[in-house]
């Protein structure tokens, strides 16, 4: 007959699976959340690629893996975790992008005033975000600091 710690153990893989398979789709909701920010700057690709990595390594190590050596998304990750900082031309185009759609959806689509001043103190918010982030060092200069 099993003893009570092996009965406990057993009782508990239908839960390890349930909690791997909740961090995988967390990480996947992330990982798309993430690839459409590079694209859209109203959200932001580097939390949610944390977020996803975080995810993945709770739940499989071969996603895992593959997020942090993707040619294009291990960067964003390993670019946070080692602070390297973010180049200021990527700062610049950034909060350029970010607050050209904050302003044309502000004039063009939103209609609720109370979205539209949300919208203005997200910008500002993310803006303070991304200057505060320490510049990254180009090849090609000196100094950027």
């Amino acid at each position: 007959m099993k003893e009570q710690s092996e009965l406990e153990l057993d009782d508990n893989k239908p839960r390890k699976k349930i909690i791997k398979a909740l961090y995988f789709t967390g990480g996947t909701i992330s990982l798309i959340l993430g690839i459409i920010g590079i694209v859209l700057p109203i959200l932001p690709t580097t939390p949610f690629l944390l977020l996803a990595a975080a995810c993945y390594a709770r739940s499989s190590e071969k996603f895992y893996h593959w997020l942090l050596n993707n040619r294009i998304l291990g960067s964003y990750i390993r670019n946070y975790i080692e602070g390297r900082g973010m180049p200021i031309k990527v700062k610049i185009f950034t909060i350029s992008m970010l607050w050209i759609t904050i302003l044309i959806s502000i004039i063009f689509f939103i209609q609720i005033v109370w979205i539209k001043y949300l919208l203005l103190i997200i910008a500002i918010a993310v803006t303070l975000h991304i200057i505060l982030i320490r510049p990254k060092k180009d090849k090609n200069s000196k100094i950027i600091d």
